[in-house]
């Protein structure tokens, strides 16, 4: 499968590649040349910018807003790429709630995460002193929504990420890695959801299993004499062993399927856009072959006449 995917977004880079050199050479002469290049530069601005160079202070002037040399308003002078503004809410918490000039959401972020950290914290001395289950039940309870607190603030930054584009394979990446299946649903592959979300149950399964077994029979081979089965000392030390090689190949499986669920979301958000219609055609008819470069159309020979072929596929 990972050669698959390899092959696609290969094939997606010539195929652009490609179609970019036909639709640069097509024309009939400078002015129309110009005009072409006038509409790419067009439909450049409504495409993703492109990543700039890494500055850590652009994490930093990305807050600060400045007036537009175009005078359409206010611009950052610094946009971060969602990548980059997840992983800086990872460090920080709230970062992507200040990036997305979501100031309000911030308290009630650090209010939910600062209360369940400490009475978690406060039933943890509790536990210690009396030893009682009721204790340690809050205690993890706490935790466990200190951090779903932390992960929805990055799951809140991701989903309101201001990007020019329909389907931004970046978003669907990120969905994907905190809600596996969700990247799927984002570029509305529905039907990839119960498999993903099957295949990492039955890991899931597979490892609770085998790690049960294992530490049966560990404890088994490392005391001896409270067990009462009649297996050998050799047996009991080779199952051990063997659920224990089994729970880690569940481990890497598990490991494996929730990295072929991001790679498939980010794969097929880049196919959003392509053109998969069932007009696979062949055309030839006469054209006018000009310079690569309008700037060379002045002063050389007149342009050729030639055959041109557009190919759809």
């Amino acid at each position: 499968m990972r050669h698959i995917y390899l092959f696609s977004i290969c094939f997606i880079v010539c195929t652009l590649t490609v179609n970019a050199q036909f639709r640069q050479n097509s024309g009939l002469g400078m002015n129309q040349t110009q005009n072409q290049n006038t509409q790419q530069t067009d439909s450049l601005a409504n495409q993703e910018p492109a990543e700039p160079p890494f500055k850590f202070k652009s994490y930093f002037t990305s807050f600060v807003w400045v007036d537009d040399s175009l005078g359409t308003g206010k611009v950052r002078k610094d946009t971060l790429p969602i990548g980059r503004m997840w992983i800086a809410s990872i460090v920080v918490p709230g970062y992507s709630q200040a990036y997305n000039r979501q100031f309000w959401k911030i308290p009630i972020a650090y209010g939910v995460i600062g209360t369940s950290l400490y009475f978690g914290y406060q039933n943890n001395l509790k536990f210690q002193e009396t030893s009682e289950d009721r204790y340690a039940q809050n205690r993890d309870l706490l935790y466990v929504g200190a951090f779903l607190a932390y992960w929805g603030t990055m799951l809140d930054g991701v989903i309101n990420y201001k990007s020019p584009l329909e389907i931004l394979p970046g978003r669907a990446s990120l969905y994907s890695t905190l809600i596996p299946g969700l990247g799927q649903a984002y570029n509305g592959d529905y039907w990839k959801i119960p498999i993903f979300c099957g295949g990492l149950m039955v890991c899931g399964y597979f490892i609770q299993f085998n790690n049960m077994q294992y530490q049966r029979y560990r404890k088994a081979y490392n005391n001896p004499d409270s067990y009462g089965g009649r297996l050998s000392s050799e047996n009991l030390k080779w199952y051990r062993d063997t659920y224990r090689r089994y729970r880690d190949y569940s481990i890497l499986a598990g490991v494996a399927v929730y990295a072929l669920t991001i790679i498939d979301a980010n794969t097929f958000a880049y196919f959003s856009d392509f053109d998969v219609s069932d007009d696979l055609s062949l055309r030839i008819r006469p054209g006018i072959i000009e310079p690569l470069d309008a700037r060379y159309a002045m002063h050389t020979r007149p342009l050729s006449v030639g055959l041109k072929m557009n190919i759809n596929f």
